[in-house]
């Protein structure tokens, strides 16, 4: 009897391990990645004239994904056109976008980490009926209702998508990778501690206003003299924030780019965030944290602590499904929730 086919459709590098540690939970099937794609001719030509770059969408992120692919010897089905599989479930890392193979079989949305806020454009796709991805961001991803089943964060990430579109019925909290062991990083070798962390996001980068001057100067003013240290966004602009940091805040200030984002914060004592998914972190270690979201929501929206075992659990989920007839609703309602730990 030949293996189950999956297809884990990944992203960012958040996106992408999250999507490996689930396969690396069901070694019976056989396992395909293929970045985020679009079947409409219209973003395959924004994609070919770098308009897309911003997002996990573009050739950069392709590239870095690409090459993790090749590292970890992981089968890469671009656009599920490379090896000719049928596939008999498909893992979604967003459904802002769904290619015709995730709608034409099983599928399952893994949620990545915070989703971002409704903004008016949000409101307005909404309102229009407009393709999710014209919202700009991520503040609708989750929210198509056209995956089979929803695997959230928390419960209260539960109630937020279904507020903003997706069937209560179809979701269920698993917890999510790199977000469900916060912990973890308490046990690190990050050579520096007793400082102030700014993790910043990529506003910019995704076709938003920010003034970063501003909110340098009040990450300056929250630090009131102690160490601080910047971790950019990977998908920024290096050169350009470097040296903005360097104008506004003070000689001395730390710049990463790259490094182990959880590790940092487990050794900060204060945690200053934009739009990021790291504020959780922050959280669950005790940090004081600083949001452009609303902290008392954030606790509401905190992703389960479960020691590191939603790769499993999620895994559990998917070899059930793929035994079970496509009727998702009847199958979250049958299932036995003690089973997916076991």
């Amino acid at each position: 009897m030949s293996k189950p086919k999956i297809l884990f459709v990944i992203g960012s590098m958040n996106q992408t391990t999250q999507m490996h540690k689930i396969a690396n939970e069901l070694p019976e099937c056989e396992h395909y990645f293929s970045q985020l794609y679009g079947d409409h001719f219209l973003i395959q030509w924004g994609i070919r004239n770098k308009l897309l770059e911003g997002t996990i969408l573009g050739n950069k992120w392709k590239k870095i994904t690409d090459e993790y692919l090749a590292a970890h010897n992981l089968k890469n089905d671009y656009r599920a056109r490379q090896y000719n599989n049928k596939y008999d479930l498909v893992l979604m890392c967003s459904d802002l976008i769904m290619p015709k193979v995730a709608r034409e079989t099983k599928s399952i949305w893994i949620q990545e980490g915070m989703i971002d806020r409704a903004t008016w454009g949000t409101y307005l796709v909404k309102a229009l009926g407009l393709p999710r991805y014209l919202a700009f961001g991520t503040s609708l991803n989750g929210a198509s209702n056209l995956c089979d089943i929803y695997c959230t964060a928390s419960e209260g990430y539960r109630h937020r998508i279904a507020k903003w579109g997706t069937d209560l019925e179809k979701t269920i909290a698993t917890g999510i990778p790199n977000f469900d062991n916060a912990a973890e990083f308490l046990n690190n070798n990050f050579p520096y501690k007793n400082y102030v962390l700014v993790c910043t996001s990529d506003i910019r980068e995704t076709f938003d206003f920010e003034n970063r001057p501003k909110f340098i100067r009040k990450c300056v003013k929250i630090a009131a003299g102690r160490p601080l240290i910047f971790k950019l966004h990977p998908n920024e602009k290096y050169e350009r924030a470097k040296r903005e940091i360097e104008k506004y805040a003070p000689a001395g200030t730390l710049i990463f780019q790259e490094g182990n984002t959880g590790e940092m914060i487990a050794n900060c004592d204060v945690l200053i965030t934009q739009w990021s998914s790291v504020a959780y972190i922050g959280l669950a270690l005790g940090k004081e944290v600083h949001s452009f979201f609303n902290i008392e929501e954030l606790k509401k929206l905190m992703p389960i602590q479960n020691g590191g075992k939603s790769a499993k659990i999620i895994a559990n989920l998917c070899r059930q499904y793929l035994q079970y007839e496509r009727n998702p609703q009847k199958f979250l309602k049958n299932l036995d929730r003690k089973s997916l730990e076991e």
